[in-house]
């Protein structure tokens, strides 16, 4: 079972740029996407975007597309978020997840990681 860790969250003014990392444990089989999430206080979970582990083809949301990048690091079992531009509406807790497939539902993905928490302020 994978288990995945994210860090890097905290409060950055709107305009900035945070990097956010998710360690996973375990081995990532190719096939696999890791994904970020995110839920603002009173919303429901978001798809932010999609990685597929073997290729590092990408896919994203429409309200982060242009800046918001994952990359991934194969040799260190580690996902990143390079989230660029923020402005208050991207305040949230952010989450990654494994699926075994390209899913954009957060009911298809098996696992997840304990969330860290991104304040953008005004």
């Amino acid at each position: 079972q994978v288990q995945l860790v994210e860090s890097g969250g905290g409060l950055v003014q709107a305009g900035g740029s945070l990097r956010l990392s998710c360690v996973a444990s375990g081995r990532i089989f190719s096939g696999s996407y890791l994904a970020w999430f995110r839920q603002a206080p009173g919303k429901e979970r978001e798809f932010v975007g999609t990685i597929k582990w073997s290729s590092g083809r990408t896919s994203y949301a429409d309200s982060v597309k242009g800046r918001f990048t994952i990359s991934r690091d194969n040799a260190e079992n580690t996902m990143y978020l390079q989230m660029n531009m923020l402005t208050p509406e991207d305040t949230a807790i952010y989450y990654c997840a494994r699926s075994n497939s390209f899913a954009t539902s957060a009911d298809d993905f098996l696992a997840w990681g304990q969330g860290t928490q991104v304040t953008v302020s005004s």
